[in-house]
């Protein structure tokens, strides 16, 4: 039996690592601060790569791939860049090692390249040097280029998923004629974001604009969209940055408009990592182990046959492989991708029917089916809903044939519940607050996201997160226009905005 779980009341940290590590998510690598994701894991990123490049796609992009390594004087280039990413660059100096005898492997002194390279920190700047190949004329124009990889930011203090030195994501990079139709991009990539979070993950998102303080380096601005997790904080969980002609400019790329005019063109740049899976962790899960919203599971249903006599064992299998294989046949429904039904028949001996239901609750498998001797005995099996707790979860003596449809629809409202839940736990725990002392107070007690006015400047932005660890998270689409005074400075206030404590 696995090792039992922390209780996120207890320790939220530990319960989150916990859940990692049992349900076979990730480990921690032997390369500091890097993980290896093992294959449930991986899946369920992979079933959020399907999804993502399906959108893209039905948006006009196509994929592509860049190199790992980038020149460091084209990070130079660009200057809020190259500050913003300094800290945080690994740095390839040698091209060969050799062996020593008595002393082993070590970097050949006479191997040191010309020019250091940089491990990709993200790709604007070796794309933008090959966009000045690409891009001669108008008609060239729109450039809408995704690319799925992994990228490398130097962190001192990682954690699963949430934070690693290295990561997958993917890095959308477009170039446009016009102002508008660039930040029209940035709009809809935003917007494709909410979608996936919210339709996809069931996790509820909001929507809006970075402070000048938390926005991307070297964008003019970015869109964000911020998740709350069960411990209240915020998780930016992905962001569209608009470029304008920074890097245009910075790599010398130019193309001939209408009018036989050189322009340089206007930029966007956009990424979603698998910090998400994190997410999904800490939005969803529960001291029983993880919680997977179905349109994201690597396997949605897991039937365990139940037996202790080998005749009973043939007639139960049997059963589970019919009901597995009229799972299987369901008609495609865009619910879930297009894709079939994963089923899992888990007909193991050495272990009992309780520890099986206990691996694949720790593992948020979303419909568990028990089919025992006495359910085959009056044609039907019991369903477990993965979401609901103790004997709430269970529906008793399903008939076999109306068993398909059942499960098809209780993922269904599963995915649903999952958001609904999420939601109001969101709302139950936002509030405004309109004084630096009730600010102070309730960013720790009862935490979550508090809608604050702000005077708009770097300098209040700075002491409010140096004195409490807030962040201003968000300038959120969707809030009603109220002029106020900033809860710091007193001074006058355009609107309010969402600070948290933030991952």
């Amino acid at each position: 039996m696995a090792e039992k779980i922390t209780k996120r009341a207890d320790d939220y940290s530990q319960w989150y690592l916990d859940i990692v590590q049992q349900a076979g998510l990730a480990e921690n690598s032997d390369v500091r601060g890097c993980m290896v994701i093992k294959p449930h894991g991986y899946a369920i990123w992979e079933k959020m790569q399907r999804a993502l490049d399906r959108m893209f796609k039905d948006t006009g992009h196509v994929n592509a791939y860049f190199p790992l390594f980038i020149p460091k004087s084209f990070l130079a280039k660009e200057e809020e860049m190259a500050e913003g990413f300094a800290k945080e660059c690994a740095v390839v100096t040698h091209y060969r090692l050799k062996t020593i005898p008595g002393k082993g492997v070590q970097v050949d002194p006479e191997a040191k390249l010309e020019e250091e390279l940089i491990i990709r920190p993200t790709s604007e700047t070796i794309i933008w040097n090959t966009y000045r190949n690409w891009i001669q004329s108008y008609r060239d124009l729109p450039l809408l280029i995704n690319q799925w990889c992994n990228v490398v930011r130097w962190e001192m203090r990682t954690r699963l998923f949430l934070r690693t030195a290295e990561f997958l994501w993917q890095e959308g990079h477009t170039a446009h004629a016009t102002q508008a139709e660039a930040e029209e991009e940035t709009r809809k990539i935003l917007d494709v974001y909410r979608t996936f979070a919210e339709e996809w993950m069931a996790m509820p998102v909001l929507t809006g604009l970075k402070s000048a303080g938390q926005k991307f380096p070297g964008a003019v601005y970015t869109l964000c969209i911020e998740a709350m997790m069960q411990d209240k904080r915020a998780l930016q969980a992905g962001t569209s940055h608009f470029l304008g002609q920074n890097f245009s400019k910075a790599f010398d790329v130019k193309f001939q408009d209408q009018n036989g005019k050189l322009e340089h063109p206007w930029a966007t740049s956009w990424g979603l990592s698998t910090r998400m899976v994190g997410g999904l962790v800490m939005t969803h899960s529960d001291d029983q182990g993880l919680v997977v919203p179905p349109r994201l599971a690597p396997i949605h249903v897991v039937i365990v046959p139940i037996f202790r006599k080998p005749e009973e064992k043939q007639a139960t299998c049997d059963a589970a492989r019919k009901l597995a294989q009229a799972l299987g046949a369901m008609p495609p429904d865009p619910w879930y991708n297009y894709e079939p039904l994963t089923v899992k028949i888990d007909d193991r001996d050495q272990h009992q029917p309780g520890f099986k239901f206990n691996e694949w609750e720790v593992k948020g498998v979303p419909i568990r089916v028990e089919l025992g001797p006495k359910d085959l005995a009056q044609n039907a099996c019991v369903l477990a809903r993965r979401d609901l707790p103790g004997k709430e979860s269970k529906m008793m003596g399903v008939p076999l044939a109306e068993a398909p449809t059942r499960i098809v629809g209780l993922l269904k409202a599963m995915q649903s519940a999952l958001f609904e839940r999420a939601r109001k736990f969101r709302a139950d725990n936002t509030l405004s607050v309109d004084t630096w002392d009730d600010f102070k107070k309730k960013i720790d007690e009862p935490g979550g996201f508090l809608w604050a006015h702000w005077d708009r400047t770097r300098e209040t932005e700075d002491k409010i997160a140096a004195e409490t660890k807030a962040t201003i998270r968000c300038i959120p689409y969707e809030q009603t226009k109220e002029t106020g005074k900033c809860v710091l400075t007193g001074k006058p206030s355009e609107g309010r905005v969402v600070f948290a404590k933030a991952y």
